[in-house]
């Protein structure tokens, strides 16, 4: 199958590999399994009652210390970095990652081991256009530590990462690729490091039980003395341990001299995959992290939803549209004067734009600020709702047997003035799947080019005793 950038992709077929979770020591089996379109990337629980799900948002990011976790409801999923690494890297947007611990399996420490069993599973395209967050000003995050990720205009989405540490051992170091493409042979085998002073401290308090020398490079930054010589042979099953003249534990050979960059680099892909969107642009990190990391996908995550927000909408009014207000009332139960939507010009499964013409006779402005008329911002949302009834509708095969009851607004806000004259234009997008006549929905009014009203909408739909 030919390769279409702009379609959404998933994996054909689900695939499972096993293996111990770094922190907890415990076994634990992987699955990644095939997802819808606009799904993106979630973790669920199977060892937990309801199997609950948590998507990869950089908002549910409760700890960096030790790698990226994310919370939802009390479940969490730790150390997500290297498995979403692995789905960005492989140009997959669609996959439901199911584990039966906290913690997907830390395998040799790097993304090498996802890379090939999403391979396995093979990448499909989908039926929906690609979203993309392209780059147009530089948008940049620092710490008080010194770490700084900048992101650029670019033609493709490219990465950059420098690392000093400071020490003798590993001193600066950096890693780049111009095209995700490049992930796969360049860096998903860039194993996880570190530092001697470190791995005491997590043995000490137990927080590592999973580690060995086979999935953690360990740079020696200070005396290897006898009692530590001891801890370390005990934690890692070893009879003797030994310092190789690169200044890293026996038993690993790196696979590149600057593989601590390169992993570095891999962390920067998965932790920014928890904006839930592509992106296009070049970053440049300096002394990344994943606190810094994960700041930085936060702010990003925010900007991005902040331009979709404000993202007219372009239709040509003039031409015909997909229904009239005929079709409209023979689709919804409301009729004049409280029907608030004109015309349907789109009308997809996931997504409805209608238009409301606010003329000087509307019988609302007679007695709301008549002097000064405004269209009052609860009767936004309700032709908001209206348009979003036309998508919940759309779902079922008669739908003037059918009523839709509003259950929940969440978000209401209002940025605009409405007033005669106004073409109100509404854009409605489905926030998950209709499931049991549930319509969960983001809705946004523009008026003159500017976002107008905006609300999170919750509908059911039922069918009329007759």
């Amino acid at each position: 199958m030919k390769n279409n950038p702009t379609k959404q992709t998933t994996i054909q077929e689900e695939v499972s590999l096993e293996g111990v979770g770094l922190h907890t020591g415990k076994n634990v089996k992987l699955t990644f399994k095939p997802a819808k379109a606009n799904h993106g990337y979630a973790f669920q629980r199977i060892d937990l009652e309801g199997h609950p799900i948590i998507p990869a948002d950089a908002n549910l990011v409760t700890d960096t210390e030790r790698g990226t976790t994310l919370e939802k409801n009390g479940v969490s999923i730790q150390t997500t970095e290297h498995v979403l690494a692995a789905c960005v890297g492989l140009d997959i947007d669609n996959v439901l990652i199911e584990l039966n611990a906290s913690e997907p399996p830390i395998m040799d420490g790097s993304s090498k081991f996802f890379v090939e069993a999403l391979e396995k599973a093979s990448k499909v395209e989908l039926d929906a256009e690609r979203e993309e967050f392209v780059v147009k000003d530089v948008i940049s995050f620092a710490d008080e530590d010194g770490s700084e990720l900048i992101l650029m205009p670019a033609d493709h989405y490219q990465v950059t990462t420098m690392v000093d540490f400071g020490t003798k051992v590993l001193g600066t170091q950096n890693a780049s690729i111009k095209s995700v493409k490049e992930f796969k042979s360049e860096i998903a085998d860039a194993r996880t490091f570190s530092f001697l002073h470190e791995i005491e401290m997590l043995l000490d308090n137990g927080l590592i039980k999973g580690g060995d020398l086979n999935n953690a490079i360990v740079y020696v930054d200070k005396e290897l003395n006898p009692e530590t010589t001891e801890k370390l042979k005990e934690a890692f099953g070893k009879d003797e341990i030994h310092i190789k003249s690169n200044g890293i534990l026996d038993n690993l050979t790196l696979h590149y001299p600057n593989e601590a960059a390169r992993h570095k680099l891999l962390d920067v892909l998965g932790d920014l995959a928890l904006t839930g969107t592509r992106i296009r642009g070049k970053v440049i990190a300096n002394k990344p992290g994943h606190t810094v990391n994960t700041q930085f996908a936060k702010k990003l995550a925010k900007i991005i939803k902040t331009e979709k927000r404000n993202k007219v909408p372009k239709i040509d009014l003039n031409t015909e549209p997909l229904f009239d207000v005929s079709e409209i009332m023979n689709r919804l139960p409301h009729r004049p004067p409280f029907l608030l939507v004109d015309k349907i010009y789109e009308l997809s499964d996931k997504h409805v734009i209608g238009v409301k013409n606010v003329t000087m006779n509307e019988p609302f402005f007679i007695g709301h600020f008549p002097g000064k008329p405004v269209m009052p911002g609860v009767l936004q949302v309700e032709a908001m709702a209206q348009t979003g009834g036309i998508l919940a509708l759309s779902t079922v095969d008669d739908p003037e047997n059918y009523l839709t009851f509003f259950m929940k607004m969440d978000n209401v806000k209002f940025k605009q003035k409405v007033e005669p004259g106004d073409t109100l234009i509404f854009k409605l997008e489905l926030i998950s799947p209709i499931r049991r006549g549930i319509c969960h929905m983001q809705g946004y009014a523009y008026v003159n080019g500017k976002l107008a009203s905006e609300a999170e909408l919750m509908a059911q739909i039922v069918k009329q005793n007759k």
